[in-house]
């Protein structure tokens, strides 16, 4: 340091001290000004990103909140579909029932009357067979030209218990 503090010159000095000022002043005048905008671009690119990512930010808490509000709705259009077919099932089987009771009431109806006019059927039937075998009784009776009443009783008794009406 001693051999820098003897060797130093004042001529030597104010050339590079004028060197010096006037590097700075040609930076200055063409390096700075387009360093410090490169600069301030650089940080208005960096500003404008970090608005963008807020945004983005913003429009995906959107979306989320949006897609949450959407499968709430899909869940209570699917419950209220999923009520509106079972209401539908059960209306469906309650009238399959109800046409199916009615079916068997009709048949059931249909059958009585089947029995009632085979019932009125057998009656008449058994009427006929009955005139029938009163027209035998009474003409047997009428052949033997009986004499007295008490042998035309016993013949009429005997043709009765030959005769069963089921």
């Amino acid at each position: 340091m001693d051999k820098l503090i003897e060797q130093f010159s004042f001529g030597l000095f104010f050339w590079q001290l004028l060197l010096f000022v006037g590097l700075l002043l040609l930076l200055k005048k063409f390096a700075w000004n387009p360093i410090l905008d490169a600069v301030n671009s650089r940080e208005d690119g960096i500003k404008d990103a970090l608005a963008s990512a807020e945004q983005a930010k913003k429009e995906m808490q959107n979306l989320n909140a949006d897609n949450e509000r959407l499968l709430k709705e899909a869940r209570t259009e699917r419950d209220a579909m999923m009520k509106e077919a079972r209401e539908l099932k059960e209306k469906l089987i309650s009238d399959a029932k109800d046409e199916a009771k009615a079916e068997a009431a009709k048949i059931l109806a249909q059958t009585q009357t089947a029995i009632q006019s085979e019932k009125q059927a057998a009656i008449a039937d058994i009427k006929s067979q009955v005139a029938e075998l009163s027209i035998g009784i009474a003409e047997k009776v009428v052949r033997k030209e009986l004499a007295n009443d008490k042998d035309q009783s016993q013949l009429i008794e005997q043709l009765l218990k030959e005769v069963t009406i089921s």
